[in-house]
């Protein structure tokens, strides 16, 4: 079993109430003094200091030395308040294998109250570089932002709402069934990794079929992914069918975002060369362009 099922089998209920106001106090204070967690929890010191060892042990909070003793969560803390919440509502049961790990995510499979198996994403924005994170992606930079976990809670959020609102208009995007926090849950799609699927019987469709999801992005959606490439395209094969699921939607930008034109640009013209190198597929970049804005009702 991996580390975070775990680790969520340890606690029970007095330690998630310890998480939950420690979560909160965190909007107010980097580490979160002792007493004002004694205040809000309602405790006697001596339980409360008894949590708090126990949080700590299990790397849930980190521990803070000095003028003050304070506790704040850790990464891993985030991730039990973000799963009690999705258990406790009916959209998550059961934690699976890790499948993925990328510079901003981890990626695990995991099962519904119902036996359906599902994707559970974390978002981790800024573990490698929270610095990088705020200067490259939009959202970031439009507030003053200063902690990696409000970051990752709007990277959650950002994710499920686009998700939410391209498969209401039938793009071929994963189906989001909850959020909560930094952590996204939608359908499991058994697919490859558009990088490594090799001899595609239509490629050509393909394209089409990643391009028109675009198009309903820009024109029924009004947002642009901002970061296509081969590596968040997923391709499963259905009704021996290629159908191309575009994933990874957080940094999107608003159609009316100043850069949003430079970044849909960059998207067609990424993927048209790739198609165009790999699969040999010829096709004008300006001309898929002009499509996924909607001035041409073909992109060939």
């Amino acid at each position: 079993m991996v580390l975070i099922a775990l680790t969520y089998k340890k606690l029970v209920d007095r330690d998630f109430k310890i998480l939950g106001i420690i979560e909160r106090e965190m909007t107010r204070y980097e580490y979160v003094p002792v007493e004002v967690i004694e205040r809000r929890a309602k405790m006697p010191s001596t339980h409360v200091a008894m949590i708090l060892r126990k949080l700590n042990m299990l790397k849930l909070v980190k521990r803070r030395l000095g003028e003050y003793v304070g506790y704040r969560l850790t990464y891993l803390g985030l991730d039990m308040l973000a799963l009690r919440s999705l258990v406790e509502r009916g959209i998550l049961h059961a934690l699976g294998d890790k499948l993925g790990v990328g510079k901003e995510s981890d990626v695990y499979s995991g099962l519904t109250p119902g036996g359906e198996r599902v994707i559970v994403k974390f978002h981790r924005v800024g573990r490698t570089s929270f610095q990088r994170v705020v200067r490259v992606r939009h959202y970031a930079a439009t507030k003053p932002y200063t902690s990696w976990y409000e970051l990752a809670k709007i990277a959650g959020q950002r994710e499920y709402r686009a998700l939410e609102e391209l498969y209401r208009v039938r793009a071929l995007v994963p189906r989001p069934l909850g959020y909560s926090r930094h952590v996204v849950v939608t359908e499991f799609i058994e697919g490859v990794e558009l990088y490594l699927y090799e001899n595609a019987v239509d490629p050509e469709k393909m394209l089409r079929d990643i391009l028109d999801t675009l198009r309903k992005a820009y024109l029924e959606v009004g947002i642009v992914h901002g970061d296509l490439s081969e590596y968040n395209v997923l391709v499963a094969i259905s009704d021996e069918e290629e159908k191309p699921y575009i994933i990874d939607w957080p940094q999107y930008v608003e159609r009316e975002h100043p850069a949003a034109e430079q970044l849909l640009r960059r998207d067609v013209e990424y993927i048209a060369k790739f198609f165009r190198k790999k699969y040999g597929v010829s096709i004008d970049a300006e001309k898929a362009l002009r499509f996924v804005r909607g001035e041409l009702e073909e992109p060939f």
